[in-house]
């Protein structure tokens, strides 16, 4: 096996015409540059150097050998200059994935800032549920992922670094025409006997409305089963019943809906930043998730 570095100083003895000129150029001394080329000519198996008074001649083989080596050093160099650009933010592609109550209201200003700070990255966002977003960063489809979690549903994985990001308290919603629309908060119990909405197909927000209700003393009578935070505030609106939502649901609050903060005890959702475990985060992604670590707490709403 022929030695690159042995044929990268090869090329340079070829490009000075000299192994003096060559050492010099390297910062070697001509027998320490004549003593790798033995070698390396003992790994080609033939001469590459015709040597004389006046400098050196390449051979047939020397001169294959020589134009290797400069490509050899052209990819090199290509190489180092892509991995600075990688470095410096100046290419690439950032793919993060999320789920959309934060891809309607966290996402969009990191990605605003992000895109001012680095415009020749390419930012790539896929939005799904938890299971999909764990199947897209174990997949290595996305590098990073906004998650939540509840208390009694901690993400505890050996295989992923969790970043807290923030909490995400709920929300009572209630029509404008509600007894308790002029009020500054609430309490769950105060809501004890009206019919709830919730959202469908065991979403997990409807387990943390059950979970709620039954810390406060009651079971909740279930309205309407919802499909987004859209259609369960214009049932609300409508006066059909309440509903619980996690503020970062609420960007867009439609008229004729009251949202009351949740006095205490209520389940905050935490908003988290996950990786695997095995994934260096590229200097992109690194980038995006400080913008989304230094965002105001409030800056949400």
């Amino acid at each position: 096996m022929l030695d690159v570095r042995r044929i990268l100083l090869f090329a340079e003895v070829a490009r000075h015409g000299s192994v003096t000129a060559a050492a010099r150029a390297l910062n070697y001394t001509p027998s320490a540059v004549s003593q790798q080329v033995s070698r390396l000519e003992a790994e080609a198996g033939q001469p590459l150097l015709e040597r004389h008074a006046r400098g050196v001649t390449l051979t047939d083989a020397g001169r294959v050998l020589a134009e290797r080596g400069e490509r050899i050093a052209r990819e090199l160099r290509a190489a180092a200059s892509e991995l600075a650009d990688l470095a410096g933010l100046r290419t690439g592609t950032l793919r993060v994935g999320t789920f959309p109550t934060a891809g309607a209201s966290l996402l969009p200003s990191a990605v605003v800032a992000f895109r001012e700070a680095h415009p020749d990255v390419r930012l790539a966002v896929r939005s799904a549920r938890i299971a999909g977003l764990w199947s897209m960063l174990e997949s290595r489809e996305i590098e990073l992922a906004l998650m939540w979690d509840y208390d009694w549903c901690r993400i505890d994985r050996e295989d992923a670094v969790v970043t807290p990001l923030l909490d995400d308290p709920p929300a009572l919603l209630v029509s404008d025409r509600h007894p308790l629309a002029g009020r500054a908060s609430a309490t769950l119990a105060e809501v004890a006997a009206d019919p709830w909405i919730t959202r469908a197909e065991q979403h997990p927000v409807a387990e943390a409305l059950e979970r709620s209700c039954r810390a406060a003393g009651f079971d909740p009578r279930i309205a309407y089963e919802a499909h987004d935070y859209q259609e369960a505030q214009a049932m609300v609106a409508a006066g059909i019943g309440v509903a619980l939502a996690p503020t970062l649901a609420l960007e867009a609050v439609r008229p004729g809906v009251t949202v009351l903060p949740l006095q205490p005890p209520a389940p905050v959702r935490r908003i988290l930043l996950v990786r695997m475990a095995d994934h260096a985060l590229t200097p992109a992604a690194q980038a995006f998730a400080a913008l989304l670590r230094d965002q105001p707490a409030g800056s949400t709403r």
